[in-house]
């Protein structure tokens, strides 16, 4: 780093994103989807390629009126919406809304950048830990700050039920509840419905998963009208162009079809079933993931080992070195084809141990 970074931020620990290889791998590292998006945006791409050549010389509509406007048709909930670019940008401006000097609650297995946003925006985290790897409710109960929940969890992949996430929203009225929704469309339900009773709830999405848009950037967050009053005063105090005029048109086409979005997601849960079924019979321990991904301790080998010896016959998965998590591969659901290269890989690996 340079001599002129300010102290503060030489201290900073950034998150550390999955690799993404220049190298052909099968990548099951960073929770992308294996399919492509929608037809729909490949379509809109053509049939509006000189239209929109033209059109990104100006700035987008700062209030994205026609993507919000898609957004309340596809999710009819009580308040309204923020988006920015990608769900990373919406938990920042949380973070800073309601957490910056203050004090914020988030699991202490959970997705990584909670502790990062925490520290850039100086709050008091409280990391709580797991039970059995499980999110308690009773952990959360009146709280003094903000609370931060990825639902399913990560790296676990593991659910609260709407009933255990209203008990908490209860528990805490003086305080927001952000429900982080990344993976929830691959078997958990959406706390969306909880908007109707509860003001100081937060629900959090994004299109890189589940809409196959990762490269996109883009996700959103639902909530009363007065918080996302809130959080566009932040956005317009800082980039009020932050989702643009192509992003905007493409997030609205896969809002739009609906069957297609389904249909990806069924085929994620039933290869996710078969996987975890065939990592048991090979000695693996597997969590009963609702996300896209597995969350897997080997029984043979440290995980690390799995790790480096994946890595070498061309199968990136993650590990992380984390005391808590290093017992553990988090494995990226595929196409059934590359879950049963991994499989294989996985019996070349136990075979050269015998």
């Amino acid at each position: 780093m340079s001599r002129f970074l300010h102290a503060r931020w030489q201290r900073l620990v950034p998150y550390v994103p999955g690799e993404q290889p220049t190298d052909k791998y099968i990548k099951l590292n960073t929770n992308e989807s294996p399919y492509p998006p929608s037809p729909r945006v490949a379509r809109l791409l053509r049939e509006e390629a000189d239209r929109l050549s033209d059109t990104q010389r100006l700035y987008p509509d700062p209030d994205a009126g026609e993507l919000r406007a898609a957004l309340k048709k596809a999710y009819p909930v009580k308040g309204d919406f923020f988006i920015g670019n990608g769900s990373d940008e919406v938990l920042a401006t949380l973070f800073m809304a309601y957490g910056q000097n203050g004090r914020v609650y988030y699991p202490a297995i959970s997705y990584g950048f909670y502790s990062v946003y925490a520290d850039v925006y100086d709050c008091d985290a409280v990391e709580i830990p797991l039970k059995d790897l499980h999110v308690c409710p009773e952990d959360y109960q009146n709280n003094d700050g903000l609370i931060v929940i990825a639902n399913p969890n990560a790296p676990t992949g593991l659910a609260l039920t709407l009933d255990e996430i209203a008990a908490i929203l209860s528990a805490n009225p003086d305080h927001p509840v952000v429900i982080d929704e990344a993976y929830v469309d691959f078997g958990a339900h959406s706390a969306l419905p909880l908007l109707e009773k509860y003001e100081n709830l937060i629900v959090v999405q994004t299109f890189s998963k589940s809409r196959s848009l990762a490269g996109l950037r883009f996700g959103f967050a639902a909530a009363r009208t007065e918080i996302t009053e809130d959080l566009n005063r932040l956005q317009f105090a800082r980039n009020p162009y932050s989702v643009g005029r192509l992003t905007a048109k493409i997030a609205i086409a896969c809002l739009e079809d609906i069957a297609y979005f389904a249909d990806c997601c069924a085929k994620i849960q039933n290869t996710r079933k078969e996987t975890k079924d065939a990592l048991t019979q090979r000695g693996f321990s597997c969590t009963d993931s609702l996300a896209n991904f597995l969350w897997a301790r080997p029984g043979d080998l440290p995980a690390a080992a799995y790790f480096e010896k994946l890595r070498e016959k061309k199968i990136l998965v993650r590990f992380f070195p984390k005391d808590g998590w290093n017992d553990r591969l988090r494995i990226t659901i595929g196409t059934p084809e590359q879950m049963r290269a991994l499989l294989q890989a996985i019996e070349a690996i136990q075979k050269e141990q015998v």
